[in-house]
């Protein structure tokens, strides 16, 4: 299938490992200019590296889009490479404190805040006069899983940070529907990625990660990076063009957790 996307440009963040870099990876495949970023230059050069050489070009970022220096350092990055922006990949995200309500902070629940939601918005606010009215202009955000069903494997904090966003995504296509942009989420559950919170929750438990995964996973197994990675890709597509303010659960049917047993991992 011909996705339209050859010659696209293309920026995701959180892109030096996981999602991100698996779905730069895509896109690349698919012929765009992909824009990569990460806070570590040596580990984002080494993603840069492993991106499919299909794509039209590879621009890697050193910068934290957490902070508003750190976005700005990527768009004017891609601005003066490309001069405008076709897709928007906002794929960082994540959590800081404790997963119980006793073993977290205010503080907590605002850097999850700030994290999420408010670098989001951040990233929008700039890539949107250089997308709009462009053709096949759109933003796909990545919530979670966690931020449709409560369970107890994630915090309260990053499950409450996912709801907003699959929210706001609608609230946001609303918006900018008028300018031409879409904007849509995907909502992944657990992933294995290499060397992440799963892959390492699974070497140190073994044993409470297969009965957890017998007990949430009807198909026997988390998923993988690049499984939502096709996902991200298709929402950013043309072919995807009457999808809008929608959020796409990728999580093989994921079962919620609501025991105490199985909680190290994240979404």
């Amino acid at each position: 299938m011909n996705l339209g996307l050859a010659g696209k440009v293309v920026v995701v963040t959180g892109s030096s490992a996981s999602i991100g870099h698996a779905a730069a990876c895509e896109f690349a495949r698919e012929g765009a200019h992909v824009v990569i970023c990460g806070r570590d230059k040596a580990r984002l050069d080494v993603a840069a590296k492993a991106i499919p050489s299909s794509a039209a070009s590879v621009t890697a970022v050193a910068c934290d889009v957490v902070q508003a220096e750190g976005a700005k350092t990527l768009l004017d990055a891609t601005l003066a490479k490309h001069g405008a922006i076709d897709i928007l990949v906002n794929n960082l995200g994540g959590a800081v404190g404790g997963r119980l309500i006793s073993n977290s902070t205010d503080d907590d629940y605002r850097r999850t805040f700030e994290m999420n939601i408010v670098q989001m918005v951040r990233m929008i606010r700039l890539a949107v006069p250089h997308m709009a009215n462009r053709p096949g202009a759109a933003i796909v955000n990545v919530a979670s899983i966690s931020g449709w069903v409560p369970q107890l494997a994630s915090s309260g904090q990053y499950a409450g940070v996912k709801a907003a966003l699959i929210h706001d995504t609608e609230r946001w296509a609303l918006e900018l529907a008028k300018q031409g942009i879409r904007v849509n989420t995907v909502s992944p559950g657990a992933i294995l990625a290499e060397g992440r919170g799963w892959d390492t929750y699974r070497q140190n438990h073994r044993e409470d990660y297969d009965a957890y995964i017998e007990a949430a996973f009807p198909m026997g197994r988390l998923g993988k990076p690049e499984e939502v990675a096709d996902v991200i890709v298709y929402l950013a597509s043309s072919r995807s063009h009457w999808v809008n303010g929608r959020s796409l659960p990728v999580d093989g049917l994921e079962q919620p957790v609501r025991t105490e047993r199985h909680w190290s991992g994240t979404h």
